[in-house]
């Protein structure tokens, strides 16, 4: 049970929270400290007011990880907003706040007619954490919609404004994962969405489910559809199952190395990925060394995506951790290929 609150500035402060209702594993994990912050201003306030730096900065909880209790003060990043700040010939310029849904920004967007993020739909997590880990799906990256985000640094107390370039992404990477881990914490982002669509519709089974809906004339609204009809059938719903979606990111090999899997496992899934690499579909190695659909009673392997861990319900952030080290050295066993995972472990 919560503390009740007490308020520094307008900022406020909980003691001895469950985490549990804050992270899409649904597992449980006490923070001495929780502190909400709602704008920008308040965020600016914590840091000046002689508070603690923060333990553990929270948005969406949808890529985390939580297998222990968490000492100091956990900062939750709620600010809203979704504002449409300029225009161009060609573009709209949006600025959103760093705790709004990621999936409500895209339906907003869908319905005013900005184009671009329409294959990112039903992501789970906040945009704020959007740019850290540089999201994507369905052929669409976060990095081809980013204009520019606003962050508080803190370890010299200021703003500072960060251009695509500036943020370095990568595959699921940014610096905001590297140099800036835990000394940046961003408070809004703007995205450049297009006034005409160019809808990207030959990744995955996007084609096969729009015919299946019986899609004559693309729309950004039936683009979206047919990614969640196709999520929802793969991907286990966080409220119902606990889960991050996707656990390990696909691993990139040489293609010397692929060929040489090709020739053991001939249905071995993977992709160019430029300068004489293949990127190897991660949820493939994993299902094919057994795990898909595996269940440690209280958690698992998704039967349906060998990529997405799963607490049924009383699991440990440990046991977690421990199924996916096991299925690490699985793999790496039976291809040689080091998998790596794309949660944060707390």
């Amino acid at each position: 049970m919560n503390n009740p609150a007490s308020v520094l500035c307008s900022v406020e402060i909980q003691k001895h929270v469950d985490l549990k209702p804050f992270n899409t594993f649904g597992l449980s994990s006490i923070a001495e400290r929780l502190a909400r912050v709602g704008d920008a201003q308040s965020l600016e306030e914590y840091f000046s007011s002689g508070e603690p730096h923060p333990s553990l900065i929270l948005g969406g909880g949808s890529n985390l990880l939580l297998t222990k209790d968490i000492p100091g003060t956990v900062l939750k990043i709620e600010i809203p907003g979704i504002q449409l700040m300029d225009e161009s010939e060609d573009a709209f310029f949006v600025k959103v706040g760093a705790g709004v849904v990621w999936h409500e920004f895209v339906l907003k967007a869908i319905e005013n007619g900005w184009a671009g993020i329409e294959n990112l739909s039903l992501i789970p997590g906040n945009v704020g954490t959007a740019p850290m880990q540089n999201i994507g799906a369905y052929g669409v990256e976060i990095k081809s919609v980013f204009h520019s985000l606003d962050a508080f640094l803190t370890e010299d107390k200021t703003w500072a404004s960060f251009s695509l370039e500036e943020c370095q992404f990568g595959y699921r990477e940014s610096i905001f994962k590297r140099a800036l881990r835990n000394k940046a914490i961003i408070s809004s982002v703007t995205f450049r969405l297009k006034k005409t669509p160019a809808f990207n519709t030959s990744y995955g089974a996007i084609e096969q489910e729009l015919e299946k809906m019986g899609v004559r004339d693309l729309t950004l609204k039936s683009v979206s559809d047919a990614v969640i009809s196709i999520r929802q059938s793969k991907l286990p719903d966080p409220k119902k199952i606990g889960n991050s979606g996707s656990f390990f990111k696909n691993p990139v090999i040489d293609q010397v190395h692929f060929e040489s899997l090709k020739s053991t496992f001939p249905e071995i899934v993977g992709y160019p990925a430029g300068d004489r690499k293949v990127k190897v579909a991660a949820g493939w190695l994993i299902e094919h060394a057994g795990f898909k659909g595996k269940s440690y009673g209280t958690y698992g392997v998704h039967d349906r995506q060998a990529l997405v861990l799963v607490n049924h319900g009383g699991a440990l952030g440990s046991d977690i951790y421990n199924l996916s080290e096991e299925i690490i050295q699985a793999v790496f066993g039976m291809y040689q290929i080091p998998l790596e995972r794309e949660v944060n472990i707390i």
